[in-house]
């Protein structure tokens, strides 16, 4: 993975909204249920955004997030780099402690820094309106699957799979509780 958690979560928060951008502001627990992420999780990474001045946050009755500028005019390194700080540029791929330079050039040094100033580059070029179109799908797929499927949890338009909530009707009950029950039953029906 290139980036932490919280810029890929940071990104797909921002191309939900630069998608919505007409709606007006956003709170954070409604943008959260629409990017499925955890709400406070999600206010920690947007604070950190408003403080950078790419969102603008508003408390109140119309309060929310929304966007600082058009999606047209945020970068996506503007986004990454608050998150990311000095990952963002990184130094030597060998020595990742010393800065990366033609005058001590390491073996990996072609490479690498043609490597670097492509993602430096894409980082720079791409803007929010660039990834917003991603933003409306039917939501994130995780590990193979669509969020909210496994075990017991249909997918949208599938069928559960294992045991779940059928089959935890025909599960048979912990056997020293069932015998406990009897017991009491037994002792309240008895004159």
């Amino acid at each position: 993975m290139i980036f932490s958690t919280s810029t890929t979560h940071a990104l797909r928060a921002l191309a939900h909204l630069a998608a919505h951008r007409g709606d007006g502001a956003v709170l954070g627990r409604d943008l959260a249920r629409e990017v499925h992420l955890p709400a406070p999780y999600l206010a920690k990474v947007l604070a950190v955004l408003a403080r950078a001045g790419v969102l603008s946050a508003s408390r109140g009755v119309r309060g929310g997030y929304r966007l600082a500028r058009a999606p047209e005019g945020i970068a996506l390194i503007e986004v990454v780099e608050p998150l990311e700080g000095k990952r963002v540029h990184p130094g030597c791929l060998l020595q990742p402690d010393q800065p990366c330079s033609e005058e001590r050039s390491c073996s990996a040094h072609a490479a690498w820094s043609e490597a670097k100033r492509a993602f430096s580059k894409f980082l720079e070029t791409t803007t929010l309106a660039d990834i917003r179109d991603g933003a409306g799908g039917a939501g994130p797929v995780v590990r193979g699957r669509a969020r909210g499927a496994g075990p017991g949890r249909a997918p949208e338009g599938g069928k559960a799979r294992g045991r779940g909530a059928a089959g935890a009707a025909s599960r048979p009950r912990n056997p020293s509780r069932r015998f406990r029950d009897r017991a009491r039953t037994r002792l309240v029906g008895d004159p």
